[in-house]
Parts: structure tokens; C-alpha cells; sequence
């Protein structure tokens, strides 16, 4: 864990402490899963606040935080607790707060100092430990989307394929989904986000699968489209176009290059082959506690000058979707490592036919 960093960059924007909020961050600076809880630092101490629910748990699991237990108005212990620590200047994470609770802060003496992603460049670059934490995770990931293969059937719904995945995912011990999984078939695997849905999955079709869980706090996200029966020419040129694209793009994860470079990689392959305004969304982006991180990778935007470096961590998920016929799209989550790219998931890219 990256707490000291966490420390300095509060240090050196001038705060007492940093009152985080999110569920997201609380957990990634402590650890701790709950619904209600704050964590204060300060350049020298690290404090947990929560209430009755998770106090004693907390004090069980966080011997090296000092834990307090928030008692009736939560909002007014808080203060307190500040007031008392002499913590004069803080801040906290304004995009993740609600527009009541901001105006709150400000109605105390304390004086707040709103940040948007504080921890974004912290988060962006994960240690050894996360991405082996990422790598157990799409491991299991992996081994979902392989028996799904052998279960997956004409004449099923596409929520039948999800209940199959979600089913797994506990089974393998994992937290739980880290989005609701896509299972588009058909015509519907031409929309990108397409809602799972009761539609039954017809033979001669292609369907694409887009799935993630939660191990260890960690999110995965997993893309593959394959075919039921046997594919026309056309589903096989523009699948071939979506992989090389992907191995296009992954060629330039390189620490060093810019994050734009790894999009445009595949974008203009896409594009030379006459297919780029079927591509419709960014190339990828960061994922860790989250399903969607800093950065972005787009050729667009501040984050495409972005300098990549070792322990980033990113997906890479080109797409060509063609209204009213079908879609592919294959995604994988790569990390830096030693320099270079390198994909978490052992599933290959070719076509599968089942």
C-alpha cells in the first residue's frame, strides 16, 4: 500500500489531514469494506471513523489505524473528531460527495478544500502486490469464460448465460460481479453497453460476452465475442480486424510512449480498413478498485499525453459494431511490467466456434 505517498501529497498540498469518503478510497487506503466510513490522514497518522455496525470489526481488522466509533449524527462527531485532533485545514473529495453534505462542510469552522480524483495519479500506478492480486482475479476470470464455452447453447436466454457467470463467480469465491455482465447476441452484440436481456440466443449467431469479478477488492473485465455455428466472410473480416487492432494497440503499451499512441494504434488500423466509424468508444481505460479508472486511453483529451509507466494498469478493448447485423469486441487487462504491455489473461484472441 502506497499510504506514504498518500501522506506527502497531502503534506505538500498544505492540508492538516485529507477526510476521504468514497467507499472506493476508503477501502483502498485501509483495506476495510464498508458503507459507512471515513478515513482521516495526516502526514504522520492514519484514522478510521465509522459507526456501530463495522466498529468492532474494524478494530479487529485494523490494529495499525486508530479506530473511532461515530455515535448519533454522524456529520457532527466528524467535526468534532477534527476540532479535537486540531485538524484546521482539510480536504476532501468533492466529486464524490453529495451537493447537501458539501454545504455542510463549509457551514463549520474547519477550513475544507475540495479535490476532484486526489488519488487518481496514485491509484493509476499499481504495486507488485495489486497486479498480482489483478492477476489471481483474471485467472478466475479466465476459467469462467472457458466452461462457459462448453455450457453455452442455442435456444438459452441471454440472463440465463449471466445467472451461469454470476454462478461461477461465487463458486470460485470471488466478491461478486464488478459490473452487471453483457451477454449480447445477435443483432445486439452491435450495441456496445446492450442490456442483458431475456432474448433467446439463436444458433448462427455471434454473442459477446463482457464480464468482470471482484477478488480481493480488485476488479476484472473480460471481452470476447465468439460464434455459435459457422461465421459468414463478413463476421470473420471484421473479427480479425477487432484482434489485430488489439495486438496493434498492445504493441505500444510501452513505458515511455504516450497513452494516445496505444489508442490511435488501433484506431487507425481500424480506420485503413474502412471500418472507423464502427469504432465508437475509447480503446480502453484504467481499472483497479474500480472497474473504471485514471487514465482514459483515447487519442483525445489530457489523459492521451500521459506517459506510460511501469505498474500501470489498463484495459485494451477495440470494437467494431454494425448497427442492425452484429459486433466484436475483445478486451484484456494489461499491466506494465519490466517496460512492456502484458496481458493478465491467458485466453487467446483467435476465433472460437462453438
Amino acid at each position: 500500500m502506497k499510504l506514504k505517498e498518500v501522506q506527502a501529497l497531502i503534506e505538500k498540498e498544505g492540508l492538516d489531514a485529507f477526510m476521504f469518503s468514497s467507499q472506493a478510497n476508503v477501502f483502498y487506503l485501509s483495506r476495510f469494506r464498508s458503507t459507512h466510513a471515513y478515513a482521516v490522514i495526516t502526514p504522520e497518522s492514519k484514522y478510521l471513523l465509522t459507526d456501530g455496525r463495522y466498529y468492532d470489526r474494524a478494530k479487529e481488522e485494523l490494529k495499525d489505524w486508530e479506530v473511532f466509533l461515530l455515535k448519533g449524527k454522524a456529520l457532527r462527531q466528524l467535526k468534532k473528531f477534527l476540532r479535537e485532533k486540531e485538524l484546521a485545514r482539510v480536504g476532501y473529495e468533492s466529486d464524490r460527495v453529495s451537493c447537501d453534505l458539501r454545504k455542510r462542510l463549509r457551514s463549520t469552522r474547519i477550513k475544507w478544500k475540495g479535490y476532484s480524483n486526489f488519488l487518481k495519479e496514485v491509484r493509476a500506478i499499481k504495486t507488485k502486490e495489486e497486479i498480482n492480486i489483478m492477476k489471481e482475479g483474471v485467472k478466475k476470470s479466465d476459467a469462467i469464460y472457458r466452461e462457459l464455452l462448453n455450457f453455452v447453447r442455442p435456444g438459452m436466454t441471454e440472463l440465463e448465460v449471466r445467472g451461469f457467470i454470476v454462478n461461477k463467480i461465487f463458486e470460485l469465491e470471488a466478491e461478486g460481479e464488478s459490473f452487471p455482465a453483457i451477454v449480447a447476441s445477435g443483432e445486439g452484440s452491435a450495441i456496445p453497453h446492450w442490456e442483458t436481456s431475456r432474448r433467446k440466443i439463436k444458433p448462427n449467431a455471434p454473442v459477446l460476452i463482457d464480464m468482470g469479478l471482484v477478488w480481493k477488492g480488485y476488479c476484472t473485465d473480460f471481452t470476447r465475442t465468439f460464434y455459435l455455428g459457422t461465421p459468414d466472410r463478413e463476421f470473420v473480416k471484421v473479427y480479425n480486424i477487432v484482434r489485430d487492432a488489439h495486438l496493434f494497440a498492445l504493441e505500444k503499451v510501452m513505458a515511455g510512449n504516450k497513452l494516445g499512441e496505444v489508442d490511435r494504434a488501433a484506431r487507425d488500423y481500424i480506420k485503413k480498413k474502412r471500418y472507423g466509424k464502427f469504432f465508437t468508444h475509447t480503446t480502453g481505460h484504467g481499472v483497479g478498485v474500480e472497474i473504471h479508472e485514471h487514465p482514459r486511453v483515447y487519442y483525445k483529451g489530457e489523459d492521451a499525453d500521459i506517459t506510460i509507466e511501469e505498474g500501470m494498469v489498463f484495459t485494451i478493448e477495440p470494437g467494431i459494431y454494425l448497427p442492425g447485423k452484429f459486433g466484436v469486441r475483445l478486451e484484456n487487462i494489461v499491466a506494465v511490467v519490466g517496460g512492456r504491455g502484458e496481458s493478465l489473461s491467458d485466453v487467446d484472441l483467435e476465433l472460437v466456434k462453438v
